[in-house]
């Protein structure tokens, strides 16, 4: 995982306070994301405001050759509904369409997605293949390609006015896009409700530990991560997320109690608490005492126990995937710390696509109110998109961390010193050449979201887009805006 703050694993005298509760604050007007989307042709598209998504329609009629499914059947009820949020109305299963004209291809790289483009239909036939859904008798009407109307954006809100900048220094050449200011209001909030959770709810760290959890400023990241979150209450899925996964990472892999010795066992362990085990009756009281067992297991149990009551299914068994794919990145790591063995730069890159920030970003649109759906989000083409989006943000935690990682105890792989040492430069050519690395990931992350954009422009792709494009310069942003953490090599 990258690099992350202390979160001590011994929890001596917790303490205890009274949760007052906190009402939610309203989804501000946000400016359109002046972010990387702006390079892959999206920054165009007006925002939309956030309302809740009308009730699917009734299931009855609507399929002639099946009977109706009953109201009593609620989930499958929401899986014809198709999935939610904006831009989504017209993908749902339950209701009757019509075949729309023939498809026309769309220019490659257009310069700008109008509202036109929003609702362009689909060329590339793979893509065709998946909206079109099931074939054979009575399956027409679950066809996703065939939309009884076209989605046009709605007309974009007041925007707020610009704040300046916050302090902090970045990287000398490196590849990024300014964002704006996150809003003070929700960073607050989020700061505050995160503190209650990890000192009452999962009883995270002792009390001497508490500047520096002030100086992670969570609150601050998950909320320049998300602008186009619609309530507060989804900012906190992410960022209870975010420090579990960081509490996980200092007591079990770095430092802080962490060591490569028994690594496997307790990350599998620690990974029952996201993906539940399913045991005997003898066993199940065992492995449910063991979730509260220690700090990271805590926070893994209630910060997915929070994602779940608002994830959907596939968003949910989308981030256990992902999160496995981390612990992977964790033991290959540990795995090379045991042996002293210092990775060929293409290995180490391989093992900092597993080994990154990817659950973060791969759960956009949860945030974010709406979903992708699971056929859209699997494609090689959009995976391909969130694994570049990953291995770039990644690379800034190694550039942005250097001197912490250099000044603590022991040897921190990072890129810049796997470069150094395998290529036989010096420090500084080390690092100005990760830097130089980070900027072609960043290009061809932007490259391939411009051409998913043109294949395939439905509103819940373009807007999943647009989210990931927003996380990657957030990303940024907290990185070169936390000098609590970091400071840059004196290499210029």
């Amino acid at each position: 995982m990258p690099d992350s703050g202390p979160l001590d694993p011994s929890i001596p005298g917790q303490r205890s306070k009274a949760t007052t509760a906190v009402p939610d604050v309203p989804t501000p007007a946000i400016p359109d994301l002046p972010t990387a989307a702006a390079a892959f042709g999206l920054a165009a598209l007006p925002r939309r405001p956030i309302t809740p998504p009308p009730p699917p329609p009734p299931a009855t009629g609507t399929l002639p050759a099946t009977p109706p499914l009953p109201a009593a059947e609620p989930s499958l009820q929401r899986v014809l509904g198709g999935p939610t949020g904006l831009g989504t109305t017209s993908l749902s299963l339950a209701g009757t369409s019509q075949p729309t004209s023939t498809p026309q291809p769309p220019p490659r790289h257009p310069p700008a997605a109008s509202a036109e483009a929003a609702a362009a239909p689909v060329s590339d036939p793979a893509f065709q293949r998946v909206l079109g859904g099931p074939t054979g008798l009575g399956t027409t009407s679950l066809s996703l390609a065939h939309t009884p109307r076209r989605l046009l954006p709605e007309s974009a809100p007041v925007l707020p006015a610009a704040r300046p900048p916050a302090e902090g220094q970045a990287v000398p050449g490196l590849y990024h896009h300014p964002v704006p200011e996150p809003d003070p209001v929700r960073v607050e909030e989020v700061s505050s409700r995160i503190k209650r959770w990890a000192e009452d709810e999962v009883q995270l760290y002792p009390e001497e530990w508490e500047g520096q959890f002030d100086g992670f400023s969570v609150g601050r990241y998950m909320v320049g991560c998300h602008p186009d979150a619609p309530t507060v209450d989804h900012l906190m899925i992410a960022t209870r997320l975010m420090v579990a996964e960081n509490a996980v990472d200092d007591c079990y892999c770095e430092d802080l109690g962490g060591s490569p010795i028994g690594l496997g066992g307790r990350l599998l362990l620690a990974h029952t608490a996201l993906d539940p085990l399913h045991t005997t009756p003898e066993y199940a009281p065992a492995w449910e005492e063991s979730l509260g067992s220690d700090p990271p297991r805590r926070a893994y149990r209630s910060a997915m126990d929070y994602f779940v009551r608002m994830a959907t299914p596939s968003q949910i068994d989308r981030y256990r995937h992902d999160m496995a794919r981390l612990h992977l990145g964790y033991l290959a790591e540990a795995a090379w710390a045991e042996t002293d063995h210092v990775p060929e730069v293409w290995e180490y890159l391989a093992m900092r696509q597993f080994n990154n920030f990817r659950p973060c970003p791969t759960i956009t649109d949860t945030i974010g109110g709406y979903e992708l759906p699971a056929d859209l989000h699997a494609r090689p083409e959009m995976q391909r998109v969130i694994a570049l989006a990953g291995n770039a943000t990644t690379i800034v935690n190694d550039l942005y961390s250097y001197t912490k990682e250099l000044a603590a105890p022991g040897r921190h792989l990072n890129l810049p010193v796997v470069i150094a040492e395998r290529e036989q430069l010096s420090e500084r050519n080390g690092y100005l050449k990760a830097v130089e690395v980070h900027n072609e990931l960043m290009h061809a992350f932007e490259a391939a979201a411009a051409d998913l954009a043109a294949a395939c422009p439905l509103p819940p792709v373009v807007r999943f887009l647009k989210g990931v494009a927003a996380w990657v310069d957030g990303n940024h942003d907290w990185h070169r805006t936390n000098t609590y953490r970091y400071s840059l090599p004196a290499f210029w």
